[in-house]
């Protein structure tokens, strides 16, 4: 990897940052609570958005760029009007922080995880992500919990590790999760199989983003000793591993891969870093031979709610 660019968000420490879906622009939240819009490719700052009244911890863009919605230490989440900056509507409906947050593909519907637990997740639910009419979420209970809104069917994936971060393959088959054992760990998305198991980083503490290249051939990851990770999907094995500062062994927690091109967006303390991919593809191997998970269907209760 290749650092093209870096600058000073001047949020505080950086927990979030996230592509739109073309790519063209980016979101950034911080411990100052406020969010950003930027113009990466140039620095400039477009518009600054406040609402929350502690840390914003994660923010998502409508697939339509007009508006934005966000979660933060203060138990809300804001649902954010793009051009004008003013709050559409604000939600408190979790008792503890909101770790997680996603608008659906028409923009009509936004999911939400927190701290706090539900019938179905026993310990925080930490990360969502979505796949058509399936919503998936991790837990430090261990479980990957699949939402099936079409059928209301939820299946459970016993993984027997922290879970703190999930991503869907862009062609639907696999799911990653970021574990809190040093562990990425790549399943079939359908019989619930491990697949491949990244390593060779740290995670013990926080919770680091992962991302899949645009044609899933790499992973990507941050690491709690200041690394940005990138492997071979099928190998497992690293293609490279870069520090952010020379001698700064601080923990890299977000990152977004751009949409259509092999670039990445990570977040040092408060500091934004624009990232290009350089290495050649290796050779393709075959993938290990895979070990099945546990795996339980259970009867979900579902609650969700559309926009005024």
């Amino acid at each position: 990897m290749q650092l093209e660019r870096k600058f000073p968000a001047a949020q505080g420490a950086i927990r979030c940052v996230r592509y739109n879906i073309d790519g063209n622009y980016c979101l950034t939240s911080g411990s100052d609570r406020t969010i950003k819009l930027w113009k990466p490719d140039s620095n400039l700052t477009i518009k600054t958005y406040t609402g929350h009244s502690q840390e914003v911890l994660d923010v998502h863009s409508s697939y339509d760029n007009s508006r934005i919605c966000s979660g933060g230490g203060d138990k809300r989440v804001l649902y954010i009007d793009v051009m004008s900056g003013k709050i559409v509507k604000k939600y408190q409906a979790h008792a503890g922080r909101v770790q997680a947050v996603r608008f659906n593909e028409e923009g009509t519907l936004i999911f939400s995880a927190s701290i706090d637990v539900l019938d179905d997740a026993k310990d925080s639910v930490t990360s969502i992500s979505l796949s058509g009419h399936e919503i998936l979420t991790t837990s430090l209970d261990q479980r990957v919990r699949t939402y099936d809104i079409r059928f209301g069917k939820l299946t459970e994936d016993f993984i027997g590790h922290n879970l703190t971060y999930i991503n869907i393959s862009h062609d639907q088959q696999c799911f990653l999760v970021g574990t809190l054992s040093s562990q990425l760990m790549l399943f079939d998305k359908i019989n619930g199989k491990l697949l491949q198991t990244f390593v060779d980083y740290t995670n013990n503490t926080y919770m680091i983003e992962n991302a899949l290249s645009n044609d899933d051939q790499f992973i990507y990851s941050g690491s709690e000793d200041g690394r940005l990770i990138c492997w071979n999907l099928l190998t497992a094995k690293q293609v490279c591993a870069v520090e952010h500062e020379a001698n700064n062994r601080k923990s890299v927690n977000t990152l977004s891969h751009h949409p259509k091109e092999d670039k990445l967006l990570t977040a040092q303390e408060g500091n934004i870093y624009i990232w290009s991919k350089t290495d050649k593809v290796e050779e393709k191997e075959e993938i290990k031979k895979p070990i099945v998970t546990e795996k339980k269907f259970v009867a979900p209760k579902f609650v969700s709610a559309g926009f005024e």
